[in-house]
């Protein structure tokens, strides 16, 4: 008689969890859809050097005619980089006469950063 690998294969328990509890909170599902957007709009490079130039220039903020030169691109694909950017809840835009200025939303890298590193724990 022949044995097949079923046959050898322990038996899965039938009783206990399967799995180890949650020791925290998982993300609310609001919670979970906005750091999503964020990580959506900072999957691209360009927006993360953008976010990086406007985080780094003098005064926290940079004119869009200051960021099209550095990423080497047209002024409405800086433009719509940086919108999604604004819509992410991570630049906020300040409009004066018809250039627009951006700057970083205050806290929101902090915010970023302590999920990830909550996530890591």
């Amino acid at each position: 008689m022949t044995t097949t690998a079923l046959e050898l294969a322990p038996a899965a328990p039938t009783s206990g969890p399967c799995c180890a509890p949650l020791v925290r909170e998982a993300a609310d599902p609001a919670a979970a859809a906005d750091l999503a957007r964020s990580f959506k709009a900072l999957g691209d490079p360009t927006r993360v050097r953008l976010l990086s130039i406007v985080a780094a220039h003098d005064g926290g903020e940079a004119c869009v005619c200051d960021l099209t030169e550095p990423v080497g691109l047209s002024q409405p694909t800086v433009s719509h980089h940086l919108k999604i950017l604004v819509d992410a809840g991570l630049l906020a835009r300040d409009q004066r006469g018809k250039w627009a200025y951006y700057s970083v939303v205050p806290g929101s890298l902090d915010r970023l950063g302590a999920l990830l590193s909550e996530a890591a724990r």
